[in-house]
């Protein structure tokens, strides 16, 4: 145990003993075949303690002390995963599941040297991910590995050297996915399938994530937070910096593209199965259904839909992400997981008290409603009631700001803070009841702008506690709202007296003050339910995304360079037609232009009926324009120009 608790403090990297371990001469071979050979000798014997003992001496020996670079120590390797290989796949009945644990770490620290390829650790990935529900030492060392590679993950940069060890090839994060969504699906169905008593035990123990899970989270994370944060080097503007950092969010935008997509795909299945369970439950005759029905959007918050979509969500509204690239390959997935969460949380909606007595109506009504006339029944009807009915959707200054100095106040305290409500037209301030200062001089003074230049509103003082100046400043701290004018306030504290032996904390408390923009304040405490927040989240993406879908394309330097020219009326009367090789070029025999002409005609101009004949030369491959009579008439008046005069020869 003295070795696995120094494995356990070597795996820190803030510790002294770590970097003294990393510094030691590597094992050599012979040593290593001596801890095989206890290990072989303890096995025939099933002595489980010293087999506890050699795998503890084995992921420290893995991780700090062998070097497999002789063809000797490569046989020790080889002999050393076949002496773990085989502990790991003992039935259970031989095998304790400690001894599997230990199995499990000490492959997973000698990962790098058990499987020296890139080629033999994605094999092993693969064979733990594919057969990991049918043995359970390859699904502990599944969750073991992918736990440590989410760890590394989090610690390195998009492109380090790491990276690409770390973050897995697109076919095992498939893999992944598809663990995680059979996951998810069947920790929703468990809401319907178990018992009462394993349903209470089942809440208790969410939003615990499992391994593959937490790689996903990890993996995506590391993406989006490269994406969003990535700044270019200030100090190098060189062209092959800028190069390589266009190229590194180019990369970038491509894996998120890619594992959005995979994401998405798998929420589609999870709230299908949602969908169906919440169904069945409703239609369902169980005692505790209502219960049920109410714990569900609890444990959907500990699937991918509460561990993943959220954030995937909130990071694709970031402007480096708004791409019509983005966009184009994304829509209809998140269309479809619109409708997905509207239904479901309209479902669960319409089992709510609230819901049935809004939608509830006398026993009469159906009385009245048919001695109405056809007209007045066309003009009652009312759109039907969405998920979002009856809900008060918490606006983002709700819950106020609260700004507060420390508690109790110091000598030569000072304190400032500007408090700025876009859009407020008066802001309402709440002070605590246990605002107090020594003197009244040690006074609170508010500004109704961003600074202290600004316009005086109050200033507050002093305790009425009996110590100090044993008054306030006025007519004391406010009990009621204190009204600002404008959608900035300014508070500025000082302390100028020096705090006497007798004056307790109580009397030097300070002060504490919730800012808001409306004068009632709601409860938003409980916020929206989690189904509703997830479909309106989708529903802005949504819509982010169709506007860049409206707006095509941005436009280009060279289209900015030619606006005028793009905007002429001359251009825009030609017939353009693309070629079978993608180049757009002028029609051979153009058509009249919708737009009229801003020449004045007597009589309607008409083409040409004969085709035109290419010039002869080196633009030979051209076709030419013919413009209106009047347009040529215009040109040459403008350019001074007359039409040339043919004279017959003379013989």
């Amino acid at each position: 145990m003295c070795i696995h608790q120094l494995n356990l403090l070597a795996a820190s990297n803030n510790l002294p003993i770590s970097s003294f371990l990393g510094k030691q001469h590597p094992i050599e071979a012979h040593h290593l075949s001596s801890i095989c050979d206890i290990m072989e000798k303890a096995m025939v014997n099933g002595d489980t303690c010293i087999i506890r003992c050699i795998l503890v001496v084995f992921q420290v020996v893995f991780k700090f002390f062998f070097s497999p670079q002789t063809e000797r120590n490569r046989d020790i390797v080889r002999r050393s995963g076949l002496l773990l290989w085989q502990l790991l796949m003992a039935p259970r009945d031989q095998i304790c599941s400690e001894i599997q644990k230990e199995v499990c770490l000490a492959i997973s620290s000698g990962l790098n040297i058990l499987y020296p390829g890139e080629a033999e650790i994605n094999n092993l990935l693969k064979l733990v991910l594919t057969e990991g529900e049918r043995n359970s030492g390859l699904s502990q060392l599944r969750d073991v590995i992918l736990t440590n590679l989410a760890e590394q993950l989090q610690n390195n940069r998009f492109g380090s050297e790491d990276d690409d060890h770390y973050r897995l090839n697109d076919e095992l994060l498939h893999y992944i996915l598809k663990i995680v969504v059979r996951e998810s699906c069947v920790l929703i169905t468990k809401c319907q399938t178990v018992s009462k008593d394993d349903f209470q035990r089942l809440l208790s123990t969410v939003p615990a994530a499992s391994s593959c899970l937490r790689y996903l989270m990890a993996v995506q994370n590391h993406l989006l937070s490269n994406t969003i944060l990535i700044k270019p080097d200030d100090n190098d503007d060189s062209d092959s910096s800028l190069q390589g950092e266009t190229l590194k969010v180019q990369e970038l935008k491509t894996s998120i593209l890619s594992l959005a997509t995979q994401i998405l795909t798998g929420c589609d299945e999870v709230l299908e199965m949602l969908q169906q369970v919440t169904t069945a439950l409703i239609n369902s005759d169980i005692s505790d259904r209502e219960q049920r029905l109410k714990g569900l959007e609890q444990i959907t918050k500990a699937t991918m839909l509460g561990h993943l979509l959220p954030v995937l969500l909130t990071s694709l509204m970031h402007p480096n992400l708004q791409t019509l690239t983005m966009a184009d390959a994304l829509m209809p997935q998140l269309v479809q997981l619109v409708l997905y969460t509207s239904q479901t949380a309209l479902l669960l909606k319409t089992q709510s008290p609230a819901f049935s007595e809004l939608n509830s109506s006398p026993s009469c009504a159906p009385e009245q409603k048919g001695k109405q006339l056809p007209d007045e029944r066309m003009l009652e009807e009312k759109e039907e009631p969405g998920f979002l009915t009856g809900l008060k959707i918490p606006a983002p200054w709700a819950a106020g700001k609260t700004v507060e100095t420390v508690h109790p106040v110091r000598d030569n305290y000072k304190f400032k803070e500007t408090v700025h409500i876009p859009g407020a037209r008066c802001l309402y301030l709440r002070f605590d009841n246990r605002c107090s200062s020594q003197y009244d001089y040690d006074k609170l003074v508010i500004y109704a702008g961003p600074s202290t230049n600004s316009r005086k509103v109050a200033e507050y003082g002093g305790n009425t506690l009996g110590y100090g100046s044993r008054s306030v400043l006025g007519t004391g701290w406010p009990k009621d709202l204190v009204k600002v004018e404008g959608d900035t306030v300014t508070f500025s504290f000082e302390m100028r007296s020096g705090r006497e032996h007798n004056t307790p904390d109580k009397a030097m408390w300070g002060f504490a003050c919730t800012v808001r923009a409306q004068e009632s304040s709601e409860d938003v405490s409980g916020g929206l339910p989690f189904l509703v927040d997830l479909a309106l989240g989708l529903s802005v993406l949504a819509c982010s995304m169709l506007r860049i879908l409206y707006n095509g394309p941005e436009i280009t330097k060279d289209e900015e360079t030619c606006q005028e020219l793009l905007r002429s009326k001359l251009l825009q009367r030609c017939q353009w037609q693309v070629e079978a090789n993608g180049v757009i070029s002028p029609a051979l025999t153009p058509s009249p232009s919708p737009l009229p002409l801003t020449i004045e005609e007597d009589r309607e101009f008409t083409y040409p009926s004969d085709v035109l004949v290419p010039p002869v030369g080196h633009y030979f491959d051209l076709p030419r324009i013919r413009l209106p009579p009047g347009i040529m008439i215009k040109l040459r008046e403008i350019s001074g120009r007359a039409r040339p005069q043919f004279r017959p020869s003379i013989k």
